[in-house]
């Protein structure tokens, strides 16, 4: 079938879906509710949620009975009030802790506020967990794990762009294996920047070892820590390690204004770069706890190569990618009170049928985190990973 052809049954397949459906009701925006009393709040925000929020279907929050049980609450609370002020705070706390998208995140722009931290339910059940532990520190990949593991010659460095510090380290581990670690998703930004810059040294001389190592062993790519970032990263990085388009997945967004009115699934997938160079040798994901959104669909995209691994720790269970929700039916938004409503704008599904949102993506190889053996030098996940690459 042509493409022209292809094109015209995808038309003639939505038009048939949206003649079986009923009118779509003209709704407020969030943002277009007046916003006169806390009862107000309340509904410009629920109805936000229940309009935009991509994961109803598998959410075991209802949502319903958030408005019966906290509709009344609200309304007896008087926004010139900052005891009150603070109560709706605790509401929206309450209402939100059980919420599967672990993105989510509320912010506020009341002044009474201002020194209360953004409400978010991932990061509080992540602390009340008996297996928590904080972030391995990036001076341990700065500069304890370069000393400690790779060959001479090791490329290091960072650069501040506005609030955001991001930061890569390149080199060699017994010559044939390469290693690669970068704290956040801006790779191709940084590369493509006028100028140069340290993480764009760095980053070349990756990209120069991929194709210039005559045997390559293995390739590590260490996202522990990583908070996720910019989704062209990924056939950016990737890209140039595959000869083939890379199946890994799924998404679908809204489509309408219904709280289950969702797209298709449509694939995701990798795209391999110009001049890519086919890697068979292993490609080792490390991850952990802390490893979110982008570094998650990195690292489920590696683990769908025949050549793929992963080593470390579940991750933190946020993989519903985002993007302003100009492009989708659903996603972030603001009121009036509501400074944002940080959201994922479409909903993830591994080529296994399963999704890992609010719950992880599990490793193939766990070895948790060890804070006696760092604090002396020693690695234990990457020395699990470079067992793969001998």
């Amino acid at each position: 079938m042509n493409q022209f052809n292809k094109y015209i049954l995808v038309l003639f397949v939505f038009f048939i879906m949206t003649s079986c459906r009923k009118e779509i009701p003209e709704i407020n925006r969030p943002e277009d509710y007046v916003e006169g009393n806390f009862s107000e709040v309340f509904d410009a925000y629920w109805n936000g949620m229940n309009n935009n929020y991509v994961f109803w279907d598998i959410d075991t929050t209802n949502w319903d009975r958030v408005y019966k049980q906290y509709k009344p609450l609200f309304a007896k609370l008087n926004l010139a009030d900052s005891i009150d002020v603070r109560t709706g705070y605790t509401y929206f706390k309450e209402m939100t802790s059980g919420l599967i998208d672990s993105h989510y995140d509320l912010s506020f722009n009341d002044s009474w506020l201002a020194d209360s931290s953004s409400i978010n339910p991932a990061y509080q059940r992540k602390l009340a967990k008996p297996d928590y532990h904080d972030p391995i520190s990036v001076l341990h990949f700065y500069y304890t794990l370069p000393d400690n593991y790779l060959d001479e010659g090791w490329k290091r460095g960072f650069v501040n762009v506005g609030n955001s510090q991001y930061v890569a380290v390149a080199g060699t581990i017994d010559q044939h294996t390469l290693y690669f670690y970068f704290n956040s998703f801006n790779l191709k930004s940084l590369y493509e920047a006028d100028g140069d810059n340290a993480v764009k040294t760095v980053e070349q001389y990756f990209f120069d070892m991929i194709n210039n190592t005559p045997d390559i062993k293995g390739i590590i790519l260490d996202v522990r820590g990583n908070g996720g970032g910019a989704l062209a990263d990924l056939n950016f990085l990737l890209g140039r390690m595959i000869d083939k388009r890379l199946d890994f997945g799924f998404t679908r967004s809204k489509q309408g204004n219904g709280r289950l009115d969702y797209s298709p699934w449509t694939p995701a997938f990798v795209t391999p770069q110009d001049s890519a160079r086919n890697i068979t040798a292993p490609i080792v994901m490390l991850a952990d706890a802390w490893s979110v959104s982008m570094s998650e669909i990195t690292t489920m995209a590696v683990k769908s190569l025949p050549n793929g691994h992963f080593v470390g720790e579940r991750t933190w269970g946020g993989n519903g990618p985002l993007t302003a929700n100009k492009f989708y039916n659903g996603g972030q938004f603001s009121t009036g009170f509501i400074n944002q409503t940080y959201t994922s704008s479409l909903m993830f599904k591994y080529r296994d049928g399963k999704i890992y949102e609010g719950i992880g993506f599990p490793p193939d190889i766990e070895v948790k985190y060890d804070e006696a053996a760092l604090e002396v030098g020693t690695d234990p996940q990457l020395e699990a990973a470079l067992k793969l690459t001998q």
